[in-house]
């Protein structure tokens, strides 16, 4: 089977590194010629609204996905009309649109903080302090304020100069929290165990996998909640969702349409990863299992790569490099580290991190 993959970055790129064994072949379309996906398969150049060359891409392949999120939903629709788009592209209408994502959240009766796009009316309705986001594009922090005051409203709105904007209440969560989850051809569903997320300056920093600090009924809240978003979009493919846990209690931040920064750590660390069920729910192979191997974590690189030397002696490391240069909040990398004991992985996450910061 021969797949096309829309974006050729490090997702991409191991989604390929996932699917070779499988016997799939690969193409990527992507508009940036220096990629890290561009030497592990055909991969052409050429801008999302350039008609010809999407025929061109598609021509020959038995299926398209995706590895971002804000692909132009008309390239998914146009490709369409030649062989099956998955994740569907309606996942993609309802994610790249903050308001049309927590509005479909809240229509399945998945809770969400409070949010308005009507500053003037409706700003009682979700308070202060609160989070200006902008609707569209965005990501690792970017495009996003926390607000105190009307006065920090006001410079926001001026910074984000006219883009259309969502409101949406600050929560003061105690955790913040991940599913990810794959749905295939035939309607199966696999979930992976909830992952636990430490943010910085807005950019995924680490994710920690122990279904022990975990009350189950969490578990299966996150895991009600992505069943409905599956359904609903006839969804085919990795879903990640992103929530924040108050009280014991999940509300839905967001969630993305692909395979995620938060389910790395099944690369080493879970009997089948992520990418390889992404392949497999794709291409209508039967999904594989989701356990985890041990008490797991990833460790995002952002910025800078230390020496792999230093990484590798640590006992159950596993170093992954995009083969991107380094640059102040660029993500280049990851760790996974898999372990015995929570204890021991804590170990071993303070030994990683002293080598990257």
């Amino acid at each position: 089977m021969k797949i096309g993959i829309l974006g050729a970055g490090q997702l991409g790129r191991m989604l390929a590194l996932a699917g070779y064994p499988l016997g799939m072949r690969f193409r990527f379309f992507e508009p940036a010629p220096d990629s890290p996906a561009n030497l592990l398969a055909d991969h052409l150049t050429a801008d999302y609204a350039d008609e010809q060359a999407l025929r061109r891409f598609v021509d020959g392949l038995d299926v398209v996905t995706y590895e971002f999120e804000n692909v132009p939903v008309l390239v998914a629709r146009f490709l369409e009309q030649f062989v099956p788009v998955y994740p569907p592209p309606i996942a993609l209408e309802k994610a790249q649109d903050r308001l049309v994502e927590k509005t479909f959240f809240s229509d399945l009766g998945i809770p969400t903080p409070s949010f308005t796009c009507d500053l003037d009316k409706e700003l009682s309705s979700v308070g202060l302090p609160a989070v200006l986001k902008t609707r569209r594009m965005g990501y690792d922090g970017k495009g996003q304020f926390v607000v105190r005051s009307q006065t920090d409203l006001a410079d926001a709105l001026v910074q984000l100069a006219g883009q259309d904007v969502i409101l949406e209440r600050f929560v003061p969560f105690e955790r913040e929290l991940s599913i990810v989850c794959a749905r295939g051809r035939d309607g199966a569903v696999v979930f992976y165990p909830l992952a636990e997320n430490t943010h910085r300056d807005g950019i995924l920093r680490l994710s920690i996998v122990d279904p022990a600090r975990f009350d189950h009924r969490l578990q299966s809240q996150a895991e009600s909640y992505a069943r409905a978003v599956l359904d609903a979009l006839n969804y085919v493919g990795v879903l990640a969702i992103e929530f924040f846990e108050i009280d014991g209690q999940l509300l839905a931040n967001e969630m993305a349409p692909r395979v995620h920064n938060s389910g790395h750590w099944t690369m080493d660390g879970a009997i089948t990863s992520q990418f390889e069920n992404h392949i497999r729910a794709v291409s209508g192979l039967p999904l594989g299992a989701t356990s985890p191997l041990g008490a797991c974590a990833m460790v995002n690189l952002v910025g800078q790569i230390p020496a792999a030397a230093s990484i590798l002696k640590i006992e159950g490391t596993h170093l992954h490099l995009y083969d991107k240069a380094p640059r102040a909040g660029r993500k280049v990398g990851h760790i996974n580290l898999v372990a015995d004991s929570q204890n021991i992985l804590n170990q071993k996450i303070g030994e990683v991190q002293k080598y990257v910061g």
